[in-house]
């Protein structure tokens, strides 16, 4: 399938988070390919969004990527251990992003349950398979994301995004999740997801 390019992720992060949704993440590790289609994901618009690591134009080593190009990862740590990829969108300096929250997972998913649950696939029972990537921490350790993947070029052959099967399905808007602290932003129905998918994170 063809891979997303640079113009793609040049755009408004509401835009990006709706589109990427169907699409396809792909990171090759040691000649494996693990891969998950996107099915729920948040746009975070930057500046003015006050639920944005970058909100006012905050700047630290630890956002400094969402203010580089487009199309590359950012990847950050919440408490102490679980990794989160976002999407790096908008042009140069403007520093919005879109966090993958859930994928469905796709190829390589022996190597997913043994990266989640150090079981084989067929050994997962029905929860453990529910589990496998519905949510932003869980996805990462399935495919293997990450801080070393921090700042990682999305239009390469490493870790990229390429496009779906040409499916029909309902995108679902609602309020973003964790973001209580983002006083009238935490109301914006910027989460986006296809309806009734099984690896939604929260239902």
């Amino acid at each position: 399938m063809k891979k997303l390019d640079r113009d793609f992720f040049d755009r408004d992060s509401l835009i990006v988070a709706q589109e990427l949704l169907g699409k396809v993440i792909v990171h090759i590790v040691d000649g494996k390919k693990l891969s998950g289609k996107i099915v729920e994901a948040e746009a975070y618009m930057g500046i003015t969004d006050k639920a944005a690591h970058s909100y006012g134009g905050r700047r630290t080593p630890r956002v400094e990527v969402m203010y580089g190009n487009p199309g590359f990862s950012y990847v950050f740590i919440v408490y102490g251990m679980h990794y989160c990829f976002n999407v790096v969108t908008r042009e140069k300096g403007n520093p919005q992003a879109v966090l993958i929250r859930a994928v469905e997972p796709v190829d390589g998913v022996e190597y997913m349950a043994l990266n989640r649950f150090n079981k084989k696939y067929d050994c997962l029972t029905k929860k453990q398979i529910n589990n496998l990537t519905n949510g932003p921490g869980k996805l990462c350790k399935a495919l293997l994301i990450d801080k070393s993947l921090n700042g990682e070029d999305l239009c390469g052959s490493n870790l990229y995004i390429e496009e779906g099967e040409n499916e029909k399905f309902n995108k679902i808007a609602s309020k973003r999740i964790g973001i209580d602290y983002a006083e009238e932003a935490k109301d914006y129905l910027w989460r986006f997801y296809i309806e009734d998918n099984l690896y939604i994170s929260v239902k």
